[in-house]
């Protein structure tokens, strides 16, 4: 009998990386493209500037047409918007900037009907200091005392005590806020107005398993747990120790040991998980879905898919390799280890994503260049598992690096000033989307729209790429129609890379004692500006002589459909291409 154990460490030690491969159907979720909108960018439906609820449902045609069969919305709750959202004063409604409860309800209705499923950003760290909650736990009324952590403070003789410890805000700055209502401090790992909640009060935990169950009532088909690895803190509140003193104010002062990755968040994200699946299973719905969003090590990430006795817990955590680990400077080595790497540590009969880019990094197409977009949305669509795609990538669009301080909204940028803003801020990929050539580029009739417009929308739409012969958007399309080949959905993976500047990876099932009738796909992505002749055999020994090609790069010089020899391929410049039997 032969010892897997023995065999997969071989074969990874070799440079080949297995993913098993089986015929079972798919649930919804596990091999499709995730779209994230963030809602006050996409469209505005009503002209005061800003993209709400109805714009989403005007335009979700648009995601049919495209094949995206999923997205998922950034905050729409209701908030005073200091961050945007991201700070909660009613988990249970939608805030009038966005619309109403029953716009959203015709969201999901309206999304059923194309079969388009709707995932809510879910914000269970803070709410904002204008919650209910945090108004009277301020005021010490029962049952909120304890809804938040509040400290006292380090005595200071007469004076206000000292802040409690030296943790310092992701946003610049103590983490610690006064009160002068309680005469305490209270954390905030965000901004000042997002104060941290209480995990070791069970009635914050409830709390928030009523949300989960209020959402899904109305249709929600998936929550996307935001900053989850923040949501508790050592019990001691003990000082963390000092990583870069060069700047006691900035997020990187100390190592966060004490305030991120503790063992008891996963504990309530497993408890979270069971409750939507007896919500699914009681009410005979179909999957609802739990992802988490937690920039940590690859090993406190994977804890999200299950506990060790092999509980599950969320079925995916973000994947934020191509955003964190990969670079403009990355060669074809660096993305084989980190790739395979990622496939080789996830838990057994887990499923994978890839994400190139959200609301909170700059736009791929800015980190990697514009010259390597196909080849990076390429390798996002065929990968094992699902694919996350934010509004915008689909046509290329880039930062809004050079935005003025005073166009500038996002406290992470403004906090720092006019001299430092530039490159902490998030707003220059937060742009609205650019849907035309026309006026404010098709997002909204505004005399001001809540952020600039990209000055390239005139050059760089969606009108005139759908017009186009051959254009970004039309490769997006033409590569998410591929990725649902049973191929792609099903198929094993292997990798390899060619020399410094060529990766290609190979998706194959097995399913014939003559291994060369097996259906196979071999992706090739070429991330220099030099012509590079590659050997397909080098990757996946039981190809053809000959293969077709099933999609390339806008800058190919090969067509769709011709037929190539797998011996001594050329691929020219920054060239992607897929080729198959």
């Amino acid at each position: 009998m032969v010892n897997c154990k023995v065999v997969l460490p071989l074969l990874a030690a070799l440079g080949y990386l297995l993913v098993g491969v089986t015929a079972q159907q798919k649930d919804w979720w596990e091999t499709t493209v995730f779209y994230q909108i963030y809602p006050r960018s996409f469209y505005d439906s009503n002209g005061d500037g800003v993209g709400d609820v109805r714009g989403v449902t005007a335009k979700l045609q648009y995601l049919k047409d495209s094949g995206l069969d999923a997205t998922w919305l950034s905050p729409i709750f209701s908030s005073p918007q200091e961050d945007y959202g991201y700070d909660v004063s009613d988990f249970l409604s939608v805030d009038p900037l966005f619309g109403t409860n029953a716009d959203l309800e015709e969201l999901f209705a309206e999304a059923k009907k194309l079969g388009i499923k709707i995932i809510l950003d879910f914000v269970p760290n803070h709410t904002s200091n204008q919650h209910e909650w945090f108004i009277k736990s301020e005021q010490r009324i029962e049952p909120y005392t304890d809804y938040y952590i509040w400290h006292s403070g380090r005595p200071n003789g007469n004076d206000r005590p000292l802040v409690p410890n030296n943790w310092q805000s992701l946003f610049y700055g103590s983490a610690w806020q006064w009160s002068d209502i309680r005469q305490q401090y209270y954390l905030h790992q965000f901004a000042v107005g997002q104060p941290d909640l209480n995990y070791r009060n069970e009635a914050v935990i409830k709390e928030f398993d009523d949300i989960l169950r209020f959402w899904m009532a109305k249709g929600a088909s998936g929550f996307r747990v935001d900053a989850v690895n923040h949501m508790f803190e050592v019990e001691d509140l003990r000082d963390e120790p000092i990583n870069n003193p060069d700047d006691p104010f900035s997020y990187g002062y100390t190592h966060h040991i004490y305030t991120k990755d503790l063992p008891e968040t996963y504990e309530v994200v497993g408890r979270w998980r069971k409750l939507i699946d007896d919500y699914v299973a009681a009410n005979g719905l179909e999957t609802v879905i739990m992802m988490t969003e937690a920039y940590a090590n690859l090993t406190m990430t994977m804890k999200f898919y299950q506990s060790d006795d092999g509980r599950p817990r969320a079925h995916f955590p973000f994947n934020f390799a191509m955003i964190e680990d990969l670079h403009d400077w990355s060669n074809a080595y660096d993305f084989k280890y980190i790739i395979d790497r990622w496939l080789g540590n996830m838990p057994s009969g887990k499923i994978t994503n890839w994400v190139l880019g959200n609301h909170d990094k700059p736009r791929f197409a800015s980190r990697y260049g514009r010259d390597r977009i196909d080849g990076m949305a390429l390798m996002l669509m065929t990968l094992p598992g699902a694919a996350v795609v934010y509004n915008g990538e689909e046509i290329g669009m880039e930062d809004f690096r050079d935005m003025s301080f005073e166009d500038t909204r996002d406290p992470q940028g403004c906090n720092l000033g006019p001299n430092n803003y530039k490159w902490a801020s998030r707003d220059p990929q937060r742009t609205p989307f650019q849907w035309d050539n026309g006026y404010n580029a098709g997002f909204s009739s505004a005399a001001k729209t809540w952020l600039p417009i990209h000055p390239q929308y005139a050059g760089n739409n969606l009108r005139q790429q759908q017009e186009a012969a051959t254009s970004t958007y039309k490769y997006y399309v033409a590569a998410i129609k591929l990725r649902k080949e049973r191929v792609f959905t099903h198929g094993a993976f292997e990798s390899r890379a060619f020399n410094d500047e060529v990766f290609g990876f190979v998706r194959y099932i097995h399913e014939n004692d003559n291994r060369y009738l097996d259906p196979y796909n071999v992706v090739l992505i070429n991330l220099s500006g030099y012509s590079q002749k590659i050997y397909v055999h080098h990757l996946y020994e039981f190809a053809s002589e000959v293969a077709t090609v099933k999609l390339a790069s806008k800058q190919s010089s090969y067509n769709v459909g011709a037929v190539v020899s797998t011996a001594g391929l050329t691929l020219g410049p920054y060239e992607a291409v897929v080729l198959g039997n």
